[in-house]
């Protein structure tokens, strides 16, 4: 039976956006958090906090959150600190990855005795750290009964949808979604401006209207007022929508709306958009002009 210390020490590996949001919930609820990043710097605001560094928190920590960018990145980080893997430990990863991939780490953790969740989460950090966001998680039931304390922190909404590599299959489909909603949510906002309608006028209709959807509740302001402040990158989701085709490819489906939503993408990360906020895919829009009249 894990101690009451073990219990509260949390590590978390990776402080990008997402990574540093579920930091700072977790030093709200009492958790002694533990954390390491390959940027040392980026730890800084958060040790200040109350955060302890360590240069390897799978050594130090029974219980450890993964953030990280791609699987690619986590099965490096975790080969980089292997030495600290240790029989009974839980990872918990909130990498948005491939779903093959990961259940096939999963299957590799599990023989040496290391217990592995996917939990990627739905939401901006924004989101997470008010405690908004919603959780996916794939593992085994003992395994998910294990983090029960966790997951109110992590999210408002935990699902449990299955055995590990679930979770990255249903962020997917839910970010498909999610997506396509911001991006019809701003191609209706530039087609406004394009009318002569206020754009602020059309998003308080849309909002009350059965067009609506929540992507004008976290993006409808900031595509109004160009207010590209990061909540989610513009280039993650991009990387997102490649693994959404990936998947799709390989189970012989074609999905035209997230190819054209992938072609969008590209365009705003070539313009330099890929480090703003995904809500910046409106200044590709802004821009396109219709093809000429046959």
């Amino acid at each position: 039976m894990p101690s009451h210390e073990d219990q509260q020490r949390i590590g978390v590996m990776g402080l990008g956006l997402m990574g540093t949001a579920l930091v700072e919930r977790l030093l709200e609820h009492g958790f002694r958090v533990t954390v390491w990043n390959r940027t040392r710097e980026k730890s800084g605001p958060l040790i200040a906090r109350g955060a302890e560094w360590s240069e390897n928190p799978l050594a130090d920590c029974r219980r450890v959150i993964i953030s990280l960018y791609t699987t690619d990145v986590v099965e490096a980080v975790l080969a980089e600190l292997d030495v600290g893997l240790h029989e009974g430990q839980i990872l918990i990863d909130t990498t948005t990855g491939d779903s093959v991939q990961t259940a096939a780490l999963g299957a590799r953790l599990a023989g040496r005795g290391v217990r592995y969740l996917d939990a990627p989460i739905s939401g901006s950090s924004q989101q997470t750290r008010a405690g908004e966001a919603t959780v996916m998680v794939g593992g085994d039931d003992a395994t998910f009964d294990a983090c029960a304390d966790l997951w109110p922190v992590m999210g408002a909404k935990v699902f449990h949808v299955g055995p590990c590599g679930s979770a990255s299959r249903m962020k997917l489909i839910s970010n498909l979604v999610l997506g396509l909603n911001r991006a019809a949510l701003a191609e209706g906002l530039a087609f406004a401006e394009a009318l002569g309608v206020s754009p602020a006028a059309a998003l308080e209709v849309m909002a009350g209207s059965h067009a609506y959807s929540r992507a004008m509740d976290v993006k409808g302001r900031k595509m109004v007022e160009r207010d590209f402040s990061v909540q989610a990158r513009l280039s993650q989701h991009l990387k997102d929508v490649r693994l959404m085709l990936d998947a799709a490819r390989a189970a012989d489906l074609a999905l035209p709306l997230t190819e054209t939503h992938r072609r969008l993408m590209e365009q705003a990360e070539a313009a330099g958009l890929g480090d703003q906020d995904n809500s910046a895919i409106i200044e590709v829009l802004r821009a396109l002009k219709p093809p000429p009249a046959s």
